[in-house]
């Protein structure tokens, strides 16, 4: 058994007098401290995914198992525990605090969770120590992402869930970014789970998980993934 196990799910949107289905009775095994690339194009149901796995959203049918434990089935504040302590969320915007600085903005996690790790230690691992004392106005737009980023890891959590966090960013600030997660996974046992459509990070994936209409159309384990300096930009 993975760390993360869909069965049977799906998650059905009425649109008028239609019905959507944004995932059709997927199944699907997690493995833990693995990076995880979920690739497709628009409308494929990949953020519908991450949603239901970040507890963001609930399925129609089915069980979203998570250490065991079937998330889809927690009452309010149980789900609202889950994500505060199990779940990290890196977004393609930033969510920073425009009046906090960057040490203030990845220190409110320790209101939400019990053991967050290190402000400083997170600061120094996305490679911003020198701009804790400085606003998100005053940071490019890979700084924030990173701010982003180092906010998420403070929590501590076990999964971290990336939706398009290099899409806004040009592709040497995106590697660098990148090289960040990856990181997480390698070294801190962190799972790391992507959605984008960008191929190229694909090549840096434990497990590609293609998912197209719906449906997961393949997964793929790659026994040799590149590391972010190795992928053609």
């Amino acid at each position: 058994m993975g760390l993360i196990e869909f069965k049977k799910v799906s998650r059905i949107y009425q649109v008028g007098d239609h019905e959507q289905k944004a995932l059709d009775n997927i199944d699907l095994d997690i493995e833990e401290g693995k990076f995880i690339v979920i690739l497709g194009p628009s409308g494929a149901g990949k953020s519908t995914l991450l949603n239901l796995l970040g507890g963001l959203d609930s399925p129609t049918n089915g069980e979203i198992l998570v250490e065991g434990k079937d998330i889809s089935k927690l009452d309010n504040n149980s789900l609202a525990d889950y994500r505060a302590s199990t779940v990290g969320f890196v977004f393609q915007s930033y969510n920073l605090i425009p009046t906090l600085t960057v040490f203030e903005n990845v220190s409110l996690v320790k209101e939400i969770v019990k053991d967050p790790l290190s402000v400083n230690e997170m600061l120094n691992e996305v490679g911003l120590e020198d701009h804790k004392d400085k606003f998100p106005s005053e940071l490019s737009g890979g700084e924030q992402q990173r701010v982003s980023i180092a906010r998420a890891l403070a929590k501590n959590p076990k999964i971290l869930l990336c939706d398009e966090p290099t899409g806004a960013l040009d592709s040497e600030t995106g590697a660098m970014v990148l090289k960040v997660l990856l990181n997480m996974a390698r070294n801190y046992h962190k799972t790391i789970i992507i959605v984008t459509h960008n191929q190229n990070i694909a090549k840096m994936a434990d497990t590609i998980i293609r998912v197209k209409s719906g449906h997961i159309r393949e997964v793929i384990k790659q026994d040799k993934p590149l590391s972010v300096d190795e992928v053609d930009w």
